[in-house]
């Protein structure tokens, strides 16, 4: 395996939520903290922040294209002069923001957020732009993938430090039969961003742990990619072979210098392939 080489260092303060875009060369993330968006071109190898204001704790892309920032409690669209338009509103007043999302096969978007004394939880975004929440009772709501086969569904809690894995339904959208195929061991870090690989084998960002961690579909550790910064937070494959891993890194509560690493955006060439990122088709709620 190749070394992790850095793509672009903006000292992120929470650098989140890595997402590729095949159809442009893109890679997006997002800086939490630091309330800005960025995108790098694989092709010109030049980055710009497209996006500044309310914290982005995740995003997934619209068919047409376009971003869907899902922020502290609401959803908005991101025009590409970097205007906001928000398309659902007070969303769950137990929440205090969203924390990585994802789109599903179908174009709805399962959500998890960050809450306080276990408000947190997991919920799914129907194309009619209607709630449902699925998930109560984590501080920390965190990565989320589907395995090759479209028939399970995982979601990270990181506040049980465990990746649990349920049966899904693409016709209707349910999660059942919740299980757990990975529980992080003590002095690892805290499970936190995911992705599946087409082997179906479970890649996850470690925070504290200074690395990604590789696991079997019965949760497994086979392989480990190591970085030189402690709080690893997501990974995504993209690239044009859908072999390289893009890593977001964070700096939060770190001391930084003009040289720290922390985050930075990584990138790895792996021995494993993901698939494109499902694309939401998300409307406006009726009534908003």
């Amino acid at each position: 395996m190749e070394q992790p080489q850095v793509v672009v260092n903006e000292h992120c303060q929470v650098g989140e939520g890595p997402l590729w875009d095949e159809r442009r060369g893109l890679v997006y993330w997002t800086d939490i903290d630091g309330g800005k968006l960025f995108c790098w071109d694989i092709a010109t190898r030049t980055h710009r922040q497209i996006y500044g204001g309310e914290p982005v704790g995740g995003f997934t892309l619209q068919e047409d294209g376009s971003l869907l920032l899902f922020r502290a409690n609401n959803i908005a669209l991101l025009g590409e002069d970097g205007s906001t338009a928000v398309i659902i509103d007070n969303i769950d007043p137990q929440m205090v923001r969203f924390n990585d999302v994802i789109a599903d096969p179908e174009g709805r978007v399962f959500a998890g957020t960050i809450g306080e004394k276990l408000s947190g939880g997991l919920c799914r975004v129907d194309l009619d732009g209607r709630v449902t929440l699925l998930e109560r009772g984590t501080d920390c709501a965190n990565g989320m993938d589907f395995s090759p086969d479209l028939r399970r569904f995982y979601w990270t809690d990181t506040s049980a430090n465990s990746i649990f894995g349920y049966d899904y339904d693409r016709g209707s959208g349910r999660i059942t039969n919740k299980r757990t195929v990975v529980r992080v061991p003590q002095g690892q870090g805290v499970a936190d961003g995911l992705a599946v690989d087409t082997e179906g084998n479970l890649w996850s960002a470690r925070w504290g742990g200074f690395g990604v961690c590789r696991h079997s579909p019965d949760g497994r550790e086979i392989g480990r990619v190591a970085l030189p910064v402690q709080k690893v937070s997501s990974v995504i494959f993209g690239g044009k072979d859908l072999d390289t891993l893009f890593i977001t890194t964070a700096a939060e509560g770190l001391p930084t210098t003009p040289d720290s690493l922390d985050g930075a955006l990584f990138c790895v060439r792996v021995a494993a392939r993901g698939r494109p990122s499902f694309r939401s088709r998300i409307m406006m709620r009726r009534g908003q």
